[in-house]
């Protein structure tokens, strides 16, 4: 038999990294699921995508929620789905060449895009606010990050003609990239930890409670 070819045999580095990215579980505001990875960015690379909500995305594993009387009126097939207040994805990248413009062998990339309430849309600041949201919640997470970079863009959306009557709404866009300092591959668990708390925060949900996480049986 063959043996298989060193191109794709998956790096221990990155496989362990992974393992734990896919340990991450939705919280009872944010959905997380992986989704395919962009292939040409690094020679391996995963991907997460999350979503979060005002209410409850689901109720908990096993829970069974309290019986409610029957609607007499019109059911809205939507309306008991709660509001989704900002979106995200996040891809690590793996090149154990160690690119010069990263400075390490992992890279992180990270898209969010959250509604805003309307004084915050239009606040001048809020570039540079928002890029403090991201800077404070890896100090929070005690992660270190190299060449960081990024962009926050507002996004004005406004309806004409039959959809007129549907209010306009600024969101905030955000892209950044940095290279995570990890003393261990599984270490990347702390960066994806305060990428969703930057999701949060964009969405305006306060932090997780102590002892939640989005990765759970990880200890510092």
């Amino acid at each position: 038999m063959t043996a298989p070819s060193e191109l794709k045999r998956i790096p221990a580095d990155f496989d362990r990294a992974a393992a734990v990215l896919r340990e991450a579980v939705s919280t009872p505001h944010v959905t997380i699921a992986e989704i395919p990875a962009p292939g040409r960015l690094a020679p391996w690379a995963l991907a997460l995508g999350a979503e979060v909500f005002a209410g409850p995305a689901a109720p908990p594993a096993g829970a069974h929620p309290a019986p409610v009387a029957a609607p007499t009126g019109p059911v809205d097939a939507g309306e008991d789905e709660p509001d989704e207040l900002a979106t995200g994805r996040i891809v690590v990248l793996y090149d154990p060449a160690a690119p010069a413009e990263w400075g390490g062998a992992f890279r992180i990339v990270s898209y969010i895009r959250a509604e805003l309430e309307r004084d915050l849309g239009h606040e001048a600041m809020l570039g540079s606010v928002a890029w403090s949201w991201l800077t404070e919640a890896l100090e929070d997470a005690e992660c270190e990050a190299l060449s960081m970079g990024g962009t926050t863009t507002r996004v004005l959306s406004e309806s004409f003609g039959t959809l007129a009557e549907r209010p306009s709404t600024i969101d905030l866009e955000m892209r950044a990239s940095w290279t995570p300092v990890l003393a261990a591959p599984e270490r990347i668990g702390d960066h994806l930890e305060a990428w969703v708390a930057l999701l949060s925060t964009a969405a305006g949900l306060p932090p997780l409670p102590a002892g939640v996480t989005p990765l759970p049986g990880r200890r510092r």
